[in-house]
């Protein structure tokens, strides 16, 4: 993982080989019901610019949990990417005003295919708690994305 940091924003980059064709990895970041299982469950997600959809997660001072997303673009077992919005101007640290883009980039290389993370836009020091949190978490978001794939989507195929 790597983490880098200017003078007001900050991003987190993820950059992982995984064992399993493309078009696999590609199916766990674009089915909403897969989604569901190695993120959160998406309320209204369809992989097509445009689309509004949220997460809902926990609450905190005037920010009611919500993540407000919209997908950016979709380019089939390239890219994905949507805007990240939640939080409350009014709120400091977890639950602050929150504006970002998270992009999943996928490419086929020698033994599987590499899938890169970027989560985008942290304006510090006012997201530095969400910043920090979510290092921390995309980690471990990742790794359910690879044993969901691992343990379920693989079996399937081989039926």
């Amino acid at each position: 993982m790597t983490t880098t940091t200017g003078t007001e924003h900050a991003s987190i980059i993820l950059d992982e080989v995984f064992p399993h064709d493309l078009p696999i990895v590609w199916q766990a970041l674009t089915s909403a019901a897969l989604i569901a299982r190695w993120l959160m469950p998406p309320e209204g997600f369809q992989p097509v610019v445009g689309t509004q959809f949220t997460f809902t997660t926990r609450p905190a001072g005037a920010w009611d949990g919500t993540i407000r997303c919209e997908v950016l673009e979709v380019i089939e077992n390239e890219r994905l990417s949507y805007a990240w919005r939640g939080g409350d101007a009014g709120n400091q640290g977890y639950g602050s005003r929150l504006d970002t883009v998270v992009t999943f980039s996928l490419a086929r290389v020698e033994g599987g295919t590499r899938i890169r993370l970027i989560h985008s836009g942290f304006v510090l020091p006012s997201n530095e708690s969400a910043h920090k949190v979510m290092s921390e978490g995309w980690k471990t978001v990742v790794g359910r994305l690879d044993s969901l794939i691992s343990d379920d989507l693989l079996a399937d195929t081989q039926h």
